[in-house]
């Protein structure tokens, strides 16, 4: 996590960092965010009894309140007229105007983003976050996805793929990846998304700003290279380009203003795979310990198909499941492109 404070402009303005617990990333980041409306709500509030107080500033005053901040040229502009009106403030007296200079600052608007690992967002926090995405409240939730506990060790997670092999899962996790994107889709108010910015980083602004757009809650899962994934790093982007180019890491996003014109929410922006899944499967240690050895351990593996269900299979097979569960992801969501009512 950062260790310093961020950086600023030359008027002092920048982004700020907090945080709480691990598991409560999502509660933290909620109560920010109610604190930042409360005193937004209660700055309109003595935007009210100010302009009974100084009906000569009362049509800037209520400028202030019904301000178009729906885009980065709204905010500048909201940002101007608060420094504006905090000076001509400063000749006037009374309890409520020395209030409201105090916190005239809450009527620009303030971005709030919730940032955590797959750890957190599928496992250990995933309560606290599905709370926070139920809630509709308006937060930013990025989620950097490696697919293990990177900053423990590199456990296996919900989200650690079929056939991975990482901590606590030494001969292969058992069970499909968990999709959090999907499961925060059948809300239908949230803003969600995939991306991989080492593969496509037009696509990774795109998003970022159409979430930081969305009046409601946003989820956007980024693909994570880590060290527990077995290759060097410093091929990382290259790495991602390969997850998106064989189907491994789909591109999407989800966006509910569309389906309110009558648009299919979903867009699978990605394309067809072009890289066979098992050349990619191949770059990385933590699949390919599974066939390294004439010896691998075999497990006993518990899934829907009845062909598997208590059925001995050794590393092959598990990398075979591992390999469907890519393939019905990847084909769901060209359906669900097609014809979102399927879902």
């Amino acid at each position: 996590l950062p260790a310093t404070p961020w950086s600023q402009t030359i008027d002092g303005i920048g982004p700020a960092w907090a945080n709480s617990l691990f598991e409560d990333n999502a509660e933290f980041g909620l109560g920010i965010r109610v604190a930042v409306d409360h005193r937004r709500d209660h700055a309109r509030a003595l935007l009210d009894s100010v302009s009974l107080l100084a009906p000569d500033l009362a049509d800037e005053l209520m400028a202030l309140r019904d301000a178009d901040q729906s885009s980065e040229r709204g905010i500048v502009d909201q940002r101007n007229r608060v420094r504006a009106m905090k000076d001509r403030l400063a000749g006037w007296g009374g309890s409520a105007v020395r209030e409201l200079s105090s916190v005239i600052e809450a009527l620009v608007h303030h971005s709030v983003w919730l940032v955590g690992g797959d750890g957190w967002a599928y496992d250990i926090g995933y309560g606290g976050l599905d709370h926070v995405i139920a809630s509709g409240t308006n937060v930013n939730i990025l989620v950097l996805d490696t697919e293990v506990y990177s900053n423990t060790g590199g456990q296996q997670s919900k989200s650690t793929p079929r056939g991975a092999v990482a901590k606590f899962a030494s001969s292969g996790k058992r069970r499909a990846k968990k999709d959090l994107g999907l499961l925060a889709m059948t809300y239908g108010n949230v803003y969600v998304a995939r991306i991989a910015m080492g593969a496509n980083d037009a696509h990774t602004v795109k998003v970022l700003q159409e979430a930081e757009a969305y009046d409601g809650p946003s989820l956007v899962i980024a693909y994570a290279h880590c060290i527990a994934h077995g290759y060097d790093l410093a091929h990382g982007l290259d790495h991602q380009k390969q997850a998106v180019a064989s189907g491994y890491w789909p591109l999407y996003r989800y966006d509910p203003r569309r389906a309110e014109h009558g648009e299919n929410p979903f867009a699978l922006d990605s394309r067809p795979p072009t890289l066979a899944l098992a050349e990619f499967l191949a770059t990385e240690d933590r699949f390919t310990t599974m066939l390294g050895s004439s010896t691998s351990p075999k497990t006993t593996l518990v899934g829907t198909d009845s062909t598997v269900e208590g059925k001995e299979n050794p590393g092959g097979e598990l990398l075979e499941l591992a390999s469907r569960d890519v393939a019905a992801r990847l084909n769901l969501y060209a359906q669900l492109a097609k014809d979102w009512r399927l879902s």
